[in-house]
């Protein structure tokens, strides 16, 4: 299984990719390939189909989703909703519309929503369930909503919040538990 993680925001050590590290490591325990596009990638793809869009840029981010399993997806509520960073990141999948298995087809998905109150990580974590349906894909059963707080993660990456931490690793597994139901299926 081959699970691939987008998400965070530019700011070193953000809770987001924190939250994102930590599913991606449950996927890893369940089993699967785990590859990571955090902040720094995201933060330098130019506005899709903008004017500093130029034809193979994100084509690592593009093929590694192309050959996934199953996607985990963390996003920052800002302003109650999905950052621009991560649905910027999300606009570059429209290159897999062609595909025989176009977009998130066939794909389990993980949800984690980051904000510092609850309505944005809820709002964020609706906006991200329909924009995995636009994208055909199949949100896993949990989604993870984390209000965001000083030291929530220690300097290993370890989540000081036990209720938090099973949010996330629920996710991660839940991802590879849809990612091979759905392999099955179709074979």
């Amino acid at each position: 299984m081959k699970i691939v993680c987008i998400g965070g925001t530019v700011a070193n050590s953000s809770t987001t990719e924190s939250a994102l590290l930590l599913a991606g490591q449950a996927a890893r325990e369940a089993g699967a390939d785990v590859s990571h596009f955090g902040g720094a990638y995201l933060g330098v793809l130019p506005h899709y189909r903008g004017a500093g869009h130029q034809a193979g840029v994100g084509a690592e981010l593009v093929e590694a989703v192309r050959q996934a399993d199953g996607i985990i997806i963390a996003a920052p509520g800002y302003h109650g909703t999905v950052s621009g960073l991560v649905k910027n990141a999300l606009d570059y999948l429209e290159d897999l519309a062609k595909d025989a298995r176009p977009y998130l087809d066939g794909r389990a998905v993980g949800l984690i929503a980051t904000a510092y109150g609850d309505q944005a990580t809820m709002s964020t974590m609706m906006t991200l369930r329909a924009i995995t349906h636009a994208l055909r894909g199949w949100p896993t059963p949990l989604g993870a909503t984390v209000r965001t707080s000083q030291g929530l993660f220690d300097a290993q990456g370890a989540c000081t919040d036990a209720r938090i931490a099973a949010q996330l690793a629920t996710v991660g597994s839940q991802v590879v538990m849809g990612a091979r139901s759905l392999a099955g299926a179709a074979a």
